[in-house]
């Protein structure tokens, strides 16, 4: 028996190592072997259908350069893998892929025309967990995520259900988690989609009768991820079908994740069992975003774009672009457009002109001494009478060291003026602004507390 081809594949797939991860090889060409070769026709072993898919979407380029060197430019490559026929629902999960029409052999010239087309996650590589800034605003949101990406056995969190205005970073959040599971299980089949494109897809299965192959392909998901369910309020057709296929991956533990700009409570127009499905996991709001957040997200903008950023610009911008993190990095695009086409440095008036034709400026609103007091007495829960005593408890001096240093910041006092209303001296408040002007770039809770005493200023 001619055993020949199995030395050439071994060749080929020595390329192939050569030329990807230790972890890649392992997952994806091990378990591929060759069945014979013959007449410009490599025939080879692997095991599914998914597999297929995923190493012409991943590494076609490397394929075609191995199989052309070893067996010649007129190759063509046939893929040989078992497929089962009419499973009904209870036996679709163990073979993790949608029933197929036949049993046996399936062939596909790599280099023309693919039986199937690859399939891709739809996910976007720059929403990662690593450029997604985090604070108090969006941190229950972002550690839930983080649960489901890096443990899969995790189902408490299924369906994630996560809400909240436009711009807050939604869709980063999702396609994050998805990203993730990718990274930590090459093998999951995740799918990000709109849900007006699924509303598309839908209609088109609709028109050409192909129902039935749509559903078992969104039935043969392991990571589910919908974003702006919303827009299917009123698709009474569509939300009868996502009802059947969210039922279908929920039973199978597989993970759902969708996005809405309103809470389930507030989905009018949708379907009363959905909406109790859309209850039955985690349900997490994200809120508009933050000061702490706003710095991190513009300077990591900045960082990205290649923009030097002064800290008196990206305090102004951070003070008066307060609704949307999507706004928030539209600024930074247009404050590097204008300051190379126009040849000027970035300043607060430069901003100032960007934010007049990019956001509605914030109405400036004069902070007083008597403000800043009652924000940072209701902070940190204590009487506002309390910080005018000489009273040396941690919690009071700490309130009344918060006082002096956002009196001085957001007032604009002098520090004798600052001082006489405490009763306290010059030296006092200096030293007191000092303190928490050294302590704020290393203290988290401290940088949450400004933060969150400054967010009142502007309610």
């Amino acid at each position: 028996m001619d055993n020949s081809h199995l030395r050439l594949w071994e060749e080929c797939s020595g390329i192939i190592r050569n030329n990807i991860s230790p972890e890649q090889y392992k997952y994806w060409f091990e378990p591929v072997s060759s069945l014979d070769f013959s007449n410009g026709e490599l025939h080879i072993s692997v095991p599914s259908a998914f597999f297929k898919e995923h190493i012409e979407d991943t590494f076609l380029p490397i394929m075609k350069l191995a199989l052309r060197r070893v067996y010649g430019p007129e190759v063509k490559l046939f893929y040989h893998y078992e497929q089962v026929k009419d499973l009904p629902d209870t036996q679709i999960k163990e073979s993790g892929l949608a029933a197929s029409p036949a049993v046996g052999r399936r062939g596909a010239d790599l280099f023309r025309a693919p039986v199937d087309p690859a399939f891709d996650s739809q996910l976007n590589p720059r929403y990662t967990f690593e450029n997604y800034c985090g604070s108090s605003s969006n941190k229950i949101a972002r550690a839930i995520g983080e649960a489901i990406a890096n443990d899969p056995k995790v189902k408490t969190f299924n369906p994630l259900f996560v809400f909240g205005p436009p711009g807050v970073g939604k869709t980063h959040l999702i396609q994050a988690i998805g990203i993730k599971i990718r990274e930590n299980n090459p093998r999951a089949r995740v799918l990000y989609v709109s849900a007006r494109l699924f509303e598309s897809q839908f209609t088109v299965a609709s028109r050409n009768g192909k129902i039935n192959e749509f559903i078992n392909f969104y039935q043969s998901i392991d990571a589910l991820i919908i974003d702006d369910i919303q827009d299917l309020i009123g698709k009474e057709k569509t939300q009868e079908t996502f009802f059947h296929i969210f039922n279908h991956l929920h039973l199978n533990q597989k993970q759902i994740i969708l996005s809405s700009d309103c809470c389930p409570t507030d989905l009018k127009g949708m379907t009363a069992r959905l909406l109790s499905r859309f209850k039955w996991g985690m349900t997490v709001e994200l809120e508009r975003p933050d000061l702490l957040l706003r710095r991190e997200v513009l300077q990591l903008k900045a960082d990205q774009d290649g923009l030097a950023l002064p800290g008196e610009v990206m305090e102004f911008i951070a003070e008066n672009v307060t609704d949307s993190v999507r706004e928030l990095e539209g600024v930074v695009v247009s404050l590097l457009a204008h300051a190379t086409v126009l040849n000027r440095e970035v300043t607060v008036d430069l901003a100032r002109h960007v934010l007049s034709n990019v956001v509605k400026m914030r109405k400036s609103t004069a902070i007083n001494f008597e403000m800043v007091t009652q924000g940072v007495a209701s902070h940190y829960d204590i009487d506002p009478d309390a910080i005018f005593t000489k009273s040396r408890k941690r919690e009071i001096s700490d309130a009344r060291q918060m006082v002096m240093y956002l009196a001085k910041k957001h007032a604009k006092m002098p520090l004798t003026a600052i001082g006489t209303r405490l009763s306290r001296t010059h030296a006092t408040v200096l030293y007191a602004c000092k303190n928490i002007e050294e302590r704020l770039p290393f203290e988290k809770q401290l940088q949450e507390d400004v933060a969150a005493i400054e967010k009142s200023f502007l309610e």
